[in-house]
């Protein structure tokens, strides 16, 4: 049977059809109130984005979901987990001094804060899944002891998995540092032909994994914790995974974490994707670069699986950016995805989860 994804553009000719009103009717149409309980504790999932990035949710449309809590009985408070790699969110008093920065704060959101695995990412329940990779997940407590969710997710591209919507944000978000680091489990090699010793990856490497021999850089395996962080910064491209062994386990692990998150509420999680400003990157990054399509809209459901897929063929279906981070795939209806990442499926995420109960491929597309 077919998910239900809810769907609205982004045209506007009066407040009633402006975006923030769009958000809200999203909330009532998908069913977001039949989730919440009265005095449910409510967490609202979201990426509160990285100190030089501005390609986040606009506080403004977290606002209506917000209001949408507390008119359905619920007591929302706005989360996220602490990141494995160094930055503006690594523990929690840097992680709220950067959301509020970013336009998170009560006065706007009408909302408290709070992060979900504690100061120091130590706050975690464990969650039983019995999956291929993981037994069992580390879940940040503040998320896994919420009494109902709603995630909130900016669709975009990302280095390693492709493309990040609701899942990646169950997965990665959902989980504490030390659970970031079980899902991501790689290992980067130096091309020592392509490394100019700039030392850019050594200054950000959060475990002083990266060595200096003779001007050249190499990775200590042992040490690496796997966090993608130098193939980020690393402007020679001289960095890399070994895509052909590495990244369908890591989509796996990524995809039994968020069955992990979500197993924690009963089914009481509703999921909304803001295809605005498709960045080629994380909002993890450091700056946001140009979009590669036009604004699509915005989507919600009670399936991530199928919000996320129903996302991924809108964006398809766009005509790419000449001037963006595309290398090709510009017509309507070619992969922009594997465009800028020909070495993986970024679909696959979506079918394992698919197999492993999360949800749905198949979608029916109802506009509001």
């Amino acid at each position: 049977m077919s998910e239900k994804v809810y769907f609205t553009d982004l045209r506007a000719r009066s407040r009633n059809t402006g975006r923030p009103a769009k958000v809200r009717k999203l909330f009532d149409a998908a069913g977001f109130s039949s989730l919440i309980e009265k005095r449910d504790l409510t967490a609202v999932k979201l990426h509160f984005g990285e100190r030089g990035g501005d390609a986040f949710i606009h506080p403004i449309f977290v606002r209506q979901i917000v209001e949408g809590i507390i008119g359905s009985g619920g007591k929302p408070f706005l989360t996220d987990s602490n990141t494995l790699y160094s930055g503006s969110r690594h523990n929690a008093v840097d992680h709220l001094v950067n959301a509020i920065e970013h336009g998170f704060d009560y006065s706007v959101v009408r909302a408290p804060l709070i992060i979900a695995d504690g100061l120091r990412s130590t706050d975690v329940k464990w969650t039983e899944i019995n999956g291929k990779h993981f037994g069992r997940v580390r879940i940040s407590s503040g998320i896994a002891n919420a009494d109902s969710m709603i995630v909130l997710s900016h669709f975009k591209g990302h280095i390693m998995a492709g493309f990040g919507g609701a899942v990646k944000n169950l997965a990665m978000g959902g989980a504490s540092a030390y659970g970031k680091m079980d899902q991501h489990s790689v290992r980067p090699e130096v091309n020592q032909g392509k490394c100019i010793g700039c030392m850019a990856c050594v200054e950000v490497c959060p475990v002083d994994a990266h060595v200096v021999e003779g001007g050249k850089v190499r990775i200590d395996k042992e040490r690496c914790i796997g966090c993608g962080e130098c193939l980020i910064v690393c402007r020679q491209e001289a960095i890399d995974l070994d895509w052909s062994s590495e990244i369908v386990p890591f989509q796996e692990r990524m995809a039994e974490y968020a069955l992990g998150c979500a197993s924690n509420f009963d089914g009481r999680v509703g999921y909304m994707n803001f295809v605005i400003r498709v960045s080629p990157e994380c909002d993890c990054f450091s700056w946001s670069d140009y979009p590669i399509v036009p604004d699509v809209g915005i989507l919600a459901s009670r399936d991530p699986v199928a919000l996320d897929r129903a996302c991924y063929d809108l964006v398809n279906a766009q005509k790419g950016f000449e001037n963006s981070a595309l290398r090709g795939a510009f017509e309507p209806g070619e992969d922009k995805f594997r465009s800028m990442k020909p070495e993986m499926d970024p679909l696959y995420t979506l079918r394992y989860a698919e197999e492993l109960g999360l949800g749905s491929m198949d979608y029916e597309m109802i506009t509001v």
